[in-house]
């Protein structure tokens, strides 16, 4: 029988809360966590996203990290979250201890606040230029939590925590290692803002995923981890899911866009449901991606009904809460799909009013208590990086 892999702690820190409890509350009662910019030095002030009101000073004093040290701030937010999560597991880190993190952009908000001073010759904050690496950042955590067995740093864009999960979940079914940590971090820059700025894929509003009359996403930031373990580990240790399919692929379509009919999101799907043995009959909700572009859903929701045809199960774009945090989105959204399975309520998708022409499909808008097994949660990055997992109650 496929027990799947035991997650028995998580943690996450997003625009609508520093802790999981403070996330669950807000998705309760709908409140979103979009506003303006307020610690991010930007000319964009007029944009929305999905920032988190605490200083970098005050995440680091939380953290309780010396004087002079080099977190940026995807560091100090990956590891108010893994504090969390170890917490609740009461893992003990040692040599078989993993950790596989994901990040697209790394620590560059530091590298960018310190670079003019780097080309005028100026050394004294020189240890923040080389932290736009993203493996700086995961080395940056590893280093403050002593974990010194497999360190690994993915960054597939937007499906980068999914990726990490996953990558986490073979390694225990493989017998690679007995207890990982797994998920994403990322932090609001100028660089992405701009980026996706330039892209003109950045609403002016709250994102509206789904709806027909979206007009783009709204940029995030936050960290979101969970411990997994082998189930020789467990000895009795509560688990709050488990870990069972999972699918990556990448159809090549575009640099940045989906393809039109979600080609590489239906296969990371299929691919889930083979490794977890299920029908598509078997999944009760999908937490979606649900970027709420125009391509973006749209090739989603076609995926969705390539795949489970007229019977697409409830689902739900969480981003319309936290906003789309890059390669933490799968992570936090991990979290998310675990809350539900736990507490047997599905999410609302904010803003929807309504349902795109092409599809017909309508997502969950209010919350909705339902009896949940197994949940779909699917991550797609820039590149065609298509990745899908999927969770399941635990049954003890």
């Amino acid at each position: 029988m496929n027990r799947g892999v035991a997650v028995t702690g998580m943690g996450i820190i997003s625009a609508i809360g520093n802790n999981t409890e403070a996330n669950y509350r807000s998705l309760l009662s709908k409140e979103s966590g979009i506003s303006f910019p307020e610690i991010l030095n930007t000319t964009h002030k007029n944009i929305p996203v999905g920032e988190i009101k605490f200083s970098n000073k005050s995440l680091t004093e939380a953290s309780e990290l010396p004087k002079g040290h080099s977190f940026t701030r995807a560091a100090l937010l990956g590891s108010i979250a893994i504090k969390e999560a170890l917490e609740q597991s009461k893992v003990k880190i040692d040599a078989e201890t993993g950790f596989i993190s994901g990040t697209s952009v790394g620590g560059i908000d530091a590298t960018e606040n310190h670079f003019k001073e780097f080309t005028e010759g100026k050394t004294e904050n020189n240890r923040f230029i080389r932290s736009q690496h993203p493996g700086f950042t995961t080395e940056k955590i590893a280093g403050h939590f002593g974990i010194t067995g497999f360190v690994s740093t993915i960054s597939t864009a937007c499906s980068s925590g999914a990726n990490a999960i996953m990558m986490g979940a073979r390694m225990i079914k493989t017998g690679k290692l007995k207890r990982v940590i797994v998920g994403g971090t990322d932090c609001l820059t100028k660089f992405t803002l701009n980026g996706f700025n330039s892209l003109m894929i950045l609403s002016d509003k709250h994102c509206r995923s789904f709806d027909e009359n979206r007009n783009g996403l709204n940029l995030g930031e936050g960290a979101a981890y969970l411990i997994l373990e082998a189930e020789e580990e467990l000895k009795g240790k509560p688990v709050l899911g488990r870990i069972m399919g999972y699918g990556n692929a990448n159809d090549a379509f575009h640099q940045t866009a989906s393809s039109e009919n979600g080609e590489g999101a239906l296969l990371a799907m299929q691919e889930a449901l083979k490794i977890a043995k299920l029908k598509t009959g078997k999944i009760d909700y999908i937490n979606a991606h649900g970027t709420a572009t125009k391509n973006n859903d749209l090739s989603e929701s076609r995926a969705l009904q390539r795949l489970f045809g007229e019977n697409v199960p409830d689902f739900s774009s969480t981003k319309t809460f936290t906003g789309h945090t890059l390669a933490a989105a799968g992570a936090l959204e991990a979290v998310y799909s675990l809350l539900s399975l736990n507490k047997q309520q599905i999410f609302p998708n904010l803003n929807f009013s309504r349902t795109m022409n092409e599809t017909g499909l309508e997502p969950v808008t209010e919350l909705k208590e339902k009896k949940l097994d197994f949940i779909l949660s699917n991550s797609f990055g820039f590149g065609g990086n298509c990745t899908s997992l999927i969770f399941a109650k635990d049954e003890g």
